[in-house]
């Protein structure tokens, strides 16, 4: 114990940052994981703003400096990751990324999310309805606003490029950036909704006239059905339920097909092939998203990995608290030399704080879900700018494992 009068018997050099938490979990070892030639698709999923991007990418960076062909698809990321890896933009088509130090290759790719709707209408249906549906003003704001449609492309973009890669060898790993929804549960729920919604039966029954059943379910529900429709166009208007039934008479063809890619999306997911990473903040709702998101996977069978825990607060000093800290800088002197050893020994105490807080809270988690290994990613200085600082990144990202 340091007396109350005397200066912290620990050099200022001590202070600097160097230690991850002190966790009871097992570590992630993720360079097993993207070694391993099995391993042909990584979803990283979590909440919003943990960081999901930057994980994707330096994990991509990282597998094709191994060796690996990998394929990165992100989703919305900042102006400074696309530059980062070397390219002025990113967009839906794979662009190859130069300075891949190892015998792999890296393409990046930034989800499009009305593009990769109209493939989807183009592949399933001949070039004259295809025209039909694009040119739909109810489709158009269908694949650039419905709700979960950002989720519902992204495993739609997935299921292309894995049938891409096992046809013609370009890549054997692809790594999924999740859309960065409210909920990070949402892109395993959007499939199924979206298919549930455009093969539904109420639509069915809203747009019957526009597909030609209109007698026979017209003689079902008789007047009623004159009187409810009505009452919709007043509610929706009359051209959009026009465009509606214009819509889905349209895609009439493609009914089913929703619910089927769905289910086999899934089953792309409960591959043993595929690895999820949870990725969080050490931050109470991050984490509490990430039990969330944990447990799911686990009740739908889907292959879990672990959880990266980024930006974690990290201090060397573990010998002096933070207490002491504070203690040591209110008896020194009032030297120019005393106060800035003052300011650093307050530093110290925040951090150390925060480095308390931050092991309460993924010492929880733990507890909740012990077999879920961690790896830890330190707090940098910086944002990532270069594929240095994305190597990086992917360093910390391994460098947390035991095995």
């Amino acid at each position: 114990m340091t007396a109350a009068n005397d200066q912290p018997s620990v050099m200022i050099d001590e202070l600097l940052p160097g230690s991850p938490l002190e966790l009871s979990a097992a570590s992630l070892n993720l360079d097993a994981v993207i070694d391993d030639p099995k391993t042909r698709i990584i979803v990283c999923c979590g909440a919003g703003g943990v960081g999901k991007t930057t994980t994707a990418a330096a994990l991509a960076l990282r597998a094709a400096d191994h060796g690996r062909r990998v394929c990165v698809l992100t989703i919305d990321p900042a102006r400074r990751l696309a530059q980062a890896m070397g390219l002025t933009e990113l967009d839906n088509t794979p662009r190859p990324v130069k300075g891949v130090t190892g015998s792999g290759s890296l393409d990046a790719m930034m989800l499009d999310m009305k593009r990769t709707f109209d493939e989807v209408v183009e592949s399933h249906s001949d070039p004259e309805r295809a025209q039909q549906i694009l040119e739909n003003p109810f489709y158009q704001a269908l694949s650039s606003s419905f709700a979960g449609t950002q989720e519902y492309m992204a495993m739609e973009k997935l299921s292309q490029l894995r049938a891409q890669a096992d046809e013609d060898g370009r890549w054997d790993l692809i790594i999924v950036d999740t859309p960065p929804s409210r909920s990070a549960l949402d892109f395993l729920d959007a499939p199924e909704r979206l298919g549930s919604f455009l093969d539904g039966r109420f639509i069915r029954v809203l747009t019957a006239p526009a597909r030609g059943a209109s007698r026979g379910i017209g003689r079902l529900l008789g007047a009623g059905f004159g009187l409810f429709t009505g009452v919709l166009n007043k509610i929706l208007g009359a051209q959009l339920l026009t465009d509606l039934g214009a819509f889905v008479a349209a895609v009439d063809t493609m009914f089913g097909g929703f619910r089927e890619r769905a289910v086999a999306t899934y089953e792309l997911l409960q591959d043993p092939g595929t690895s999820f990473v949870v990725v969080a903040a050490p931050e109470r709702d991050a984490l509490r998203e990430a039990s969330f998101f944990v447990e799911r996977l686990d009740d739908d069978n889907m292959p879990l990995a672990g959880l990266v825990l980024n930006r974690v607060a990290h201090s060397r000093a573990k010998d002096l608290t933070a207490e002491q800290a504070i203690v040591g800088a209110e008896h020194l002197g009032q030297d120019d030399d005393a106060q800035v050893t003052a300011a650093l020994l307050r530093m110290h105490a925040d951090r150390q704080r925060a480095v308390a807080m931050q092991e309460r809270l993924a010492q929880r988690f733990s507890g909740a879900h012990p077999t879920v290994p961690i790896a830890q990613v330190l707090a940098l200085p910086e944002d990532v700018h270069d594929l240095d600082g994305l190597r990086q990144v992917g360093y910390l990202l391994a460098a947390d494992s035991k095995d």
